[in-house]
């Protein structure tokens, strides 16, 4: 009998990235209304595939669709259509949670327990021996940034909002999972927060953990990631990596005075010449084009390199496509 491909298998023997996140066609419909007669499309056709090792950004505005997305993929709803794996099973297989790490991004928890008690609590979840508990809670304690001795005393009724995301990221990682997912990591944190949030997710990256996470702070995306998808309106727009999106050839924004325009125009295509002063994009090797500059009599004023950020890419996205962000 002659077997049937599918969308999830490789060459035997074929030396590829191991994939932990897999989907085709994933889709989410919601009914609504008095009724429920109307539908809700939250997630349309979503076909992506997340390689072990990887930290992968998804990225979209208020609404698009991303914490569906990722609650499908921990099995916390099911889909309307489409499939999916995760670690080699199937969306919703039991068996893979004790390899899966979560950060929700509307955190709720018991507000009468103290930092250690929720971990040694979390930590009984998931099975994990007392005296294993003990030894994993303080380096946890000191990952994410938190006083040990203020942690088995303080309620977490008390905690900060920024607090609150570094305890919920010690959760996060208390069986130390495979992989790790996300939702707006970064979510009410200060600046310093924020830096060691990053920290911690590269430290995870170098220990070979997978780390799919959504966020609003595209510059942290841009430090952090390998590969990004955009989800907008349901329908993921855009998936590749940074590089590849992004682009590796250097630009420079160059603002000068003098010299002839003409001549300045055949390495600076979009130049704005006024009153003697010019700017714009300069084209290859800029020690070149500052010689014949100073055979022609010109002055430079400014050297800076240009390179499109992550946000302005997405931001362009959204706009070829006719997408706002909703608020």
């Amino acid at each position: 009998m002659e077997s049937v491909s599918t969308p999830f298998q490789t060459e035997p023997g074929a030396d590829l990235p191991v994939p932990v996140v897999q989907t085709y066609q994933l889709k989410k419909v919601y009914r609504t209304g008095f009724w429920l007669n109307q539908k809700i499309e939250s997630l349309k056709s979503c076909t992506l595939t997340v390689y072990q090792g990887e930290t992968f950004g998804l990225l979209g505005p208020n609404g698009a669709g991303k914490t569906t997305l990722l609650k499908t993929l921990l099995g916390i709803i099911r889909p309307t259509g489409g499939r999916g794996m995760l670690l080699g099973q199937p969306l919703g297989d039991r068996t893979v949670k004790q390899r899966v790490g979560y950060l929700p991004e509307n955190i709720y928890y018991y507000d009468t327990l103290s930092g250690w008690e929720f971990l040694e609590y979390t930590a009984g979840l998931f099975g994990i021996s007392k005296a294993s508990a003990q030894q994993r809670i303080p380096q946890l304690l000191d990952m994410v940034g938190l006083d040990q001795k203020s942690a088995r005393k303080k309620q977490l009724g008390q905690y900060s909002k920024g607090m609150v995301q570094r305890i919920g990221m010690a959760q996060a990682l208390i069986n130390d999972p495979d992989v790790v997912f996300l939702d707006e990591p970064m979510s009410g944190l200060d600046p310093m927060g924020r830096y060691l949030m990053r920290e911690i997710i590269l430290s995870l990256k170098r220990n070979g953990k997978t780390i799919f996470f959504n966020s609003h702070i595209l510059s942290d995306v841009e430090q952090i990631c390998d590969r990004i998808a955009i989800l907008a309106e349901g329908e993921l727009i855009v998936t590749g990596s940074l590089a590849d999106l992004l682009g590796t050839e250097e630009k420079y924004h160059v603002k000068g005075r003098g010299g002839n325009p003409e001549v300045i125009k055949q390495r600076v295509p979009d130049l704005e010449f006024e009153n003697g002063y010019w700017q714009g994009h300069l084209e290859g090797d800029p020690q070149d084009f500052l010689a014949s500059l100073n055979l022609m009599g010109g002055q430079i004023l400014g050297l800076t390199l240009a390179k499109q950020s992550l946000e302005e890419y997405f931001m362009e996205q959204l706009h070829l496509r006719g997408i706002r962000s909703s608020s």
